[in-house]
């Protein structure tokens, strides 16, 4: 019977969290910040839904620079498999080997010996999931748009989220020996599994308020005049309310930002605003339509 998987808490409690979240760039309000802690403290991997750009994977991505772990992720897509997701074997080296073992035999006498030796540790390779599960050293596991992956991919995800474990059949069983954090993120394009769910803290995120992007954007451009800042923000929000193709997400805030600063722009006038556009509308027809309606022309 293998030994469960320990687990060491990171977080004092919500306010560490908070503390070394906000000091990785990761801005928590109450609700984020008890829901990580909660997900730590019981070892439960966090679900993060959303649309797109609202921050779920920089979440992620500040838990393991405020903890010290390493990142590994493993990016969804249509079409990904046990392969890519968990292991597998070196086809072509192990048919070298198998070459060279029977170039010295005569007949199959020993091809057990041969299929114990290509089966090894030495021709497995091993992708994000089982390497998070074989990782030692404190670990946080994105599973980025996981509702970008077809359906059978959840059922690749159950064993490991259930016992944070994999079976590989010619090797056995392989259990974690320190269980790493876990952080599955959706873009909510399709309903993920109840089985999934049951497994996971769930925390849904949406765009900040006004507020909290004017501090998000002064805390990562902290050369940004405040007033300008309230601008960006106060038009970013106007964008969102539209009916676009992509709405700005965070990060393009903090592009547009950057921008007005390299630029020198003390304000966010129509000129202003045009000439610079397609940091943070991407498509012609959200161009088009912001033009349209926020009176650009």
């Amino acid at each position: 019977m293998p030994r469960p998987p320990t687990h060491a808490a990171q977080f004092a409690d919500v306010a560490d969290v908070t503390a070394r979240l906000s000091a990785a760039g990761y801005l928590p309000d109450h609700q984020i910040a008890t829901t990580v802690f909660l997900a730590d403290r019981l070892g439960k991997p966090l679900l993060v839904e959303g649309p797109a750009g609202v921050g779920k994977t920089e979440l992620a991505k500040a838990l393991a620079t405020a903890t010290g772990a390493e990142l590994i992720r493993l990016q969804c897509y249509e079409g990904l498999d046990e392969a890519r997701a968990l292991y597998e074997w070196n086809y072509k080296k192990q048919l070298l080997r198998i070459s060279a073992a029977g170039a010295g035999t005569d007949g199959g006498a020993d091809w057990h010996s041969v299929h114990d030796d290509v089966f090894g540790e030495e021709f497995l390779l091993s992708r994000p999931l089982l390497t998070a599960i074989r990782r030692t050293d404190p670990t946080v596991l994105l599973i980025d748009e996981t509702d970008k992956a077809d359906v059978e991919v959840e059922g690749l995800l159950l064993e490991v989220l259930s016992d944070f474990q994999v079976t590989i059949p010619e090797l056995g069983t392989i259990t974690a020996v320190r269980r790493p954090l876990v952080v599955l993120t959706s873009n909510a394009t399709r309903e993920l599994s109840e089985a999934l769910k049951r497994r996971c803290l769930y925390l849904a995120l949406d765009y900040p308020t006004a507020e909290r992007e004017r501090e998000i954007v002064l805390s990562r451009v902290p050369d940004l005049a405040p007033a300008l800042a309230d601008q960006l923000v106060r038009t970013v929000r106007a964008m969102r309310a539209l009916e676009l193709k992509k709405s700005p997400s965070i990060s393009e805030t903090l592009d547009w930002a950057q921008t007005l600063l390299a630029l020198s722009l003390d304000t966010l006038d129509e000129a202003a605003v045009k000439a610079t556009l397609g940091v943070v509308l991407k498509h012609a027809s959200d161009q088009a339509r912001a033009a349209a309606e926020l009176r650009l022309n």
